[in-house]
């Protein structure tokens, strides 16, 4: 895949890990404060 070169900046690379790896911890917290808990309702 080539990415044309206005894309291929060092500032677009940090930019998409940034939004990936706040993506990743939004989804750990969620998983974490919501679907935990309710697994555990269920169970008990």
């Amino acid at each position: 895949m080539n990415v044309p070169a206005r894309f291929d900046h060092p500032a677009w690379t940090a930019l998409t890990a940034s939004l990936v790896s706040y993506g990743l911890g939004l989804l750990g917290l969620f998983v974490l404060l919501f679907v935990l808990p309710f697994l555990l309702f269920l169970l008990l």
